[in-house]
């Protein structure tokens, strides 16, 4: 799989309210490729991965998934790519406290009618090390434990590629690493393509490739 920015411009507001939060980015993101986009808070980074997550439309240029402009795709067409194809993954777990590790992972598969869907959470569970937590509650999770729940959450349907916005945010140093080690060893092993914001120039460094943004733009 393989998604293109070419030559994105994205603005909010109209007239003289409007801000351009993006501005003549090119970027592309393939299958295997281990890439951070690294700049300060406000800098476009999250707007970029909205973009790359295709969640959102681009004000000028084009966004392209495999070569398809996802101007030219259905909304049904678009939530297929982002349901099969991508893996998101958040600062913030989003995770159901009343829920098991296990009903976490399956609840995104249950509404989207995917068969098989308590094997494949049960494995991507298994994948991200808390095989032996399937039946615990979020609640009683370790902050580090229920990102890998959202990790295996963003795994359950083997997606080409994982979009990681500050998934060591919310962690400790130690639990940071340990996350960023399982996001590595995904990338070598099942050629799990990522792309990881950040605004920790230490978490950048451990991809293959740093994209930094600045005002917008891509700035080296």
């Amino acid at each position: 799989m393989r998604i293109e920015l070419d030559n994105v411009w994205k603005s909010y507001g109209t007239g003289d309210a409007r801000f351009w939060a993006l501005q003549e980015i090119s970027f592309t993101a393939s299958d295997g490729d281990f890439v951070s986009i690294v700049g300060p808070s406000g800098s476009g980074k999250s707007t970029m991965l909205h973009l790359l997550g295709c969640l959102d439309l681009p004000t000028k240029g084009a966004v392209r998934v495999d070569d398809v402009s996802i101007e030219e795709l259905s909304d049904h067409q678009m939530s297929r790519i982002r349901r099969d194809k991508i893996g998101f993954v958040f600062q913030q777990y989003f995770l159901n406290a009343s829920m098991t590790a296990l009903q976490n992972v399956l609840l995104p598969m249950d509404l989207a009618g995917v068969n098989g869907g308590r094997e494949k959470a049960a494995a991507a569970l298994e994948i991200v090390g808390l095989g032996h937590r399937l039946r615990s509650f979020s609640s009683e999770l370790s902050g580090g434990e229920q990102q890998r729940v959202a990790i295996a959450r963003a795994l359950a349907n083997h997606p080409s590629i994982v979009l990681a916005d500050e998934p060591t945010g919310s962690l400790d140093s130690k639990t940071g690493k340990a996350v960023l080690d399982m996001l590595i060893t995904l990338n070598e092993e099942q050629n799990l393509g990522i792309v990881m914001v950040t605004h920790d120039d230490a978490v950048a460094s451990t991809a293959d490739e740093s994209i930094h943004v600045l005002d917008g733009r891509i700035s080296r």
